[in-house]
């Protein structure tokens, strides 16, 4: 085929104006999203890609509906991730977790203004719900030094203004998070503020279809990293060396970035939770990972796996462990359906053996979307009354955890996969295969 210097400035030159999620079909455009490594790996596995228009219209109206439901004027988004939610619209994502220079206010009757970094209004011209673009939401010390105080009325005084013409001058409003001469100008201003993660976290937990189909895509992406890493791997390379190859290859496929550095080695992975450093992986180990990765369309995939390396067999123990550890996992997972309750899904299913209690892992499930998110599925033990009285739904997908670590051992069996709520039962969307070495096979 011919390639004509138009086609050269498409993403994918065999396609027209618009990609199969609706997005333009344009190397220059402003807006991330997959690249054609990416595109390509999807239509040849037959996934279907999310029509990103109409997710953004779900998203908007159902937080927009959440608002009305509990009789607020307005929810006012600071966190980056709640911002992406409900805009679809990013800027140094990482960098504005901590300096809060983003605020995006969604008014009672949808009416939806976005604050953003002074010299870069113009990310947000692709999306007509976001219907205005300010400036001036930054009052964290770096940027406002001594003025804070004073950046922060001003801002208070805009959103005012707009909630006077949006929200019915309704002066119950949520909030998500605040610097303290935020939430100082608001109550000086007669606001009663709720908690806005309380609205964002119940709003983004069941997925639509545009958002299940944009995780399909962003798992096939994932596990296609996690592939190239596991390929790359061996005895001799470093830690740090190996967690490269998942980034580099998350980042080809338009991936974003990862939250952590969960892959030791060997000794390292007990205690667990230790991130990857400069320690060699040697002949006959373990490497275990947890890859908390944002990918494509901002899609959090959040899977664990533990692989052996070696001219030996694992040792007895370890395939006790990793067989122990799958155990806890499947038989967890086979609880998930629509209507279990957080409470029952707690205090039943599989019970690790007592030397692996003390440091099995913070939770047996957790929400994921965007990022980790709401619920957490705590462990009998550790059961907080009240703090999560809900029942799931389709739509709802968990990461199921597993961690077999035994107090004062040499190593860490860590496992986890990514589960969808489905009208009848689950679905598991995790495909990459368990070490069978370690399973004894």
């Amino acid at each position: 085929m011919t390639v004509h210097f138009s086609d050269t400035r498409k993403i994918d030159p065999t396609k027209g104006e618009t990609l199969a999620d609706g997005s333009p079909n344009d190397d220059d455009r402003m807006e991330i999203g997959p690249t054609k490594l990416a595109l390509d790996e999807w239509e040849a596995a037959g996934l279907t890609l999310p029509d990103l228009d109409r997710m953004r219209d779900h998203r908007w109206k159902k937080l927009t509906k959440s608002v009305v439901d509990r009789g607020y004027g307005a929810i006012l988004l600071f966190d980056p991730l709640n911002i992406r939610y409900a805009t679809d619209s990013t800027n140094m994502q990482l960098w504005n977790t901590h300096n809060l220079f983003r605020a995006v206010l969604l008014c009672a009757d949808g009416y939806m203004v976005m604050w953003d970094y002074k010299s870069s209004l113009f990310l947000a011209d692709h999306l007509p719900l976001v219907r205005e673009t300010r400036t001036g939401a930054a009052f964290y010390y770096y940027a406002a030094g001594n003025n804070g105080a004073m950046r922060a009325a001003k801002f208070a005084a805009e959103v005012d203004d707009l909630i006077r013409e949006h929200g019915g001058g309704n002066k119950r409003i949520a909030i998500d998070k605040i610097m303290t001469h935020g939430l100082r100008a608001f109550e000086a201003l007669g606001y009663e503020i709720f908690d806005g993660e309380e609205v964002t976290g119940k709003t983004r937990a069941v997925k639509c279809i545009d958002e299940i189909n944009a995780m399909r895509c962003a798992m096939n992406s994932t596990e296609a990293s996690v592939a190239a890493m596991h390929e790359a791997a061996k005895p001799g390379m470093s830690e740090d060396d190996i967690w490269a190859v998942l980034h580099a290859e998350n980042i080809r496929r338009g991936g974003e970035w990862i939250e952590t550095r969960l892959l030791a080695t060997g000794p390292r992975t007990n205690p667990w939770m230790q991130e990857c450093g400069q320690r060699i992986l040697q002949n006959n180990e373990i490497l275990a990972f947890d890859i908390d990765l944002i990918g494509p369309y901002g899609m959090c995939c959040d899977i664990s796996r533990t692989w052996w390396f070696g001219d030996q067999p694992p040792r007895d123990d370890m395939i006790y462990a990793m067989n122990h550890a799958i155990e806890h996992l499947q038989s967890n997972i086979e609880m998930l359906k629509p209507g279990a309750s957080i409470r029952e899904l707690c205090f039943n299913g599989h019970v690790l053996d007592p030397q692996f209690q003390k440091q099995k892992y913070g939770t047996k499930m957790h929400g994921v979307g965007l990022c980790d998110e709401w619920p957490s599925m705590p462990h009998p033990d550790r059961w907080d009354e009240g703090a999560y009285d809900l029942e799931l739904e389709p739509g709802m997908i968990f990461c199921a955890e597993s961690l077999v670590s035994p107090e004062g051992g040499d190593f860490s069996i860590k496992l986890e996969d990514q589960i969808l709520i489905t009208d009848t039962g689950y679905e598991n969307l995790t495909t990459y295969p368990l070490d069978g070495r370690l399973m004894g096979n």
